[in-house]
Formats: C-alpha cells, structure tokens, sequence
C-alpha cells in the first residue's frame, strides 16, 4: 500500500503515524515542535511556544553560527538547540535534569537528522565541564532555580562570546537606576516597585512545585551584572542578550565583595 505525502515524516523516515506514537509515549511535551509533519503540543497554553518568543529575538542571534559552540541549559523539547544547529553551529550540547526533557530532545534532534550532543546536568555543574561556549542559553530556568544567583555565578566564566538569558517576570516593568549605596535609616527605595526585587513562591505558582524565584525586571538586570555581564540588548520583554566581562567575573568569583574591595 502507498504511503501518502502527508503520511511521510522526514528524513528520518518515519511515518507521521510512526512519530505521533512516539510523540504520544515520550509526552506530555512543552516545546511545541514540528517533526515531519505532526506538533508536539498544539494546544499549548502560551500558543506556538517557545517559537512565538523566538521570533521576537531570532535576529538578535547571527544567522550563520559555523565554527561555534552552543551549550543550552534546561534545554527541554530541544527547540533552541534545534534553532542553534540550523544556524550553522559546529557543536551544541543541550544539558537537562529531566529525563523525559532529555529523551524528547534526542528524539526530536534525530527526526531533524541534527548532531546534537546531550547530557543529564544541572546547572550548578556546568563549571565542571571545564571549557566553555561562544553563545549559552539560559532560557526560562531561573525562576526554577532554589539558588538563581549562585547559578549566574556558575555560568559566567563558561560563556565566551553572549549569554542569552530569559527568564519570568512579575512586578515592575521599569528598571530605573539604584544608587550605589543606601543609609541604613532610608527605607523608601524598598517602597518603590522599581527597587530590584524577587518574589519567592513558597508552595506553588500556576501549579508548578518547581517555581522559586520570579523577579522583577530590575532585579533580573541587577543578578546579570551582579555576576558579571554587560546586558547588550533587550530585544523581548523577558530576554536579554548579555556579554561577559572577564575582569567583573573574576572579582565576583574571588568574593571580592566580602573584603571591602571596590
């Protein structure tokens, strides 16, 4: 019996049939993706996510990566990989500490017919890895995170070129500037829903046990250069395109702070 084009899944073979069982055994999905044909999550809550995000901040990111490197921390379904290795990049390794996230990924990478490394990691273990990537994405993870800023400080020195980050938000859309240093007597900046504040969820947000941490935007801005980067670009209003400041890293990581040193 002949297959018709709409049953044809990819390169990979696979029947549309064949990938929407899998896609049924490996689920339930978050990254709506298209392999061969058949959506991952279709009814998505957010809409085509994490795709209707990307477009507002694709053309911040260089559309020819050839000869870099791309490590993607909580890379769930594998989207931002997949958009990084059609991009040209010579190796991306996407890093998770779901299981499930990391066999959706692989399988996603193999319907694409993509060479994407993967690995089970937390973030708080990619210093130990021991090299580091011209571009890190850092994309809706920090809001996960028990320790959010201890994570920033664990991934600056891994980043060569750009850290593109995203991240939550509640609060305050503004991000006016903080004075260098405050009287112990003046309270009215903490007043202000400008001043750099997280919100810490103690039971659960929108279901999710695993939501810790939600920022403001100033307080986001504020952890970003706390760890040392230098935020080039806010093209979307929970992304920002971040550089690494070497000598800003190296103090945060030697507690510079602790000793009274400027």
């Amino acid at each position: 019996m002949s297959i018709s084009r709409e049953e044809i899944g990819s390169s990979f073979g696979m029947s549309q049939a064949a990938i929407r069982e899998r896609l049924q055994q490996l689920g339930p999905w978050f990254h709506n993706l298209n392999l061969g044909g058949v959506w991952t999550a279709p009814e998505h809550f957010l809409g085509d996510y994490p795709n209707v995000k990307w477009q507002r901040f694709a053309a911040q990111i260089p559309a020819d990566l050839s000869g870099k490197s791309v490590l993607d921390i909580g890379c769930n379904g594998g989207f931002y990989s997949i958009e990084m290795k059609r991009r040209g990049a010579e190796r991306v390794l996407a890093i998770d500490t779901e299981d499930m996230y990391l066999h959706q990924a692989r399988f996603a990478a193999e319907v694409h017919g993509l060479d994407i490394e993967f690995r089970r990691m937390s973030v708080y273990e990619v210093d130990q890895l021991g090299e580091q990537f011209d571009y890190v994405l850092f994309m809706g993870v920090l809001y996960h995170l028990r320790h959010p800023l201890l994570a920033l400080d664990k991934i600056a020195p891994v980043v060569r070129e750009r850290l593109v980050f995203q991240s939550m938000l509640r609060g305050s859309d503004q991000a006016t500037p903080v004075p260098e240093d405050l009287s112990f007597w003046d309270t009215a900046p903490f007043q202000s829903p400008d001043f750099p504040c997280m919100y810490f969820i103690e039971k659960r947000y929108a279901g999710d046990i695993t939501n810790w941490w939600i920022p403001n935007r100033a307080a986001a801005e504020a952890m970003l250069r706390s760890a040392g980067f230098e935020l080039l670009e806010h093209p979307e209003a929970e992304v920002w395109i971040c550089r690494p400041v070497p000598a800003e890293i190296e103090k945060h990581q030697r507690g510079i702070w602790w000793e009274g040193e400027a």
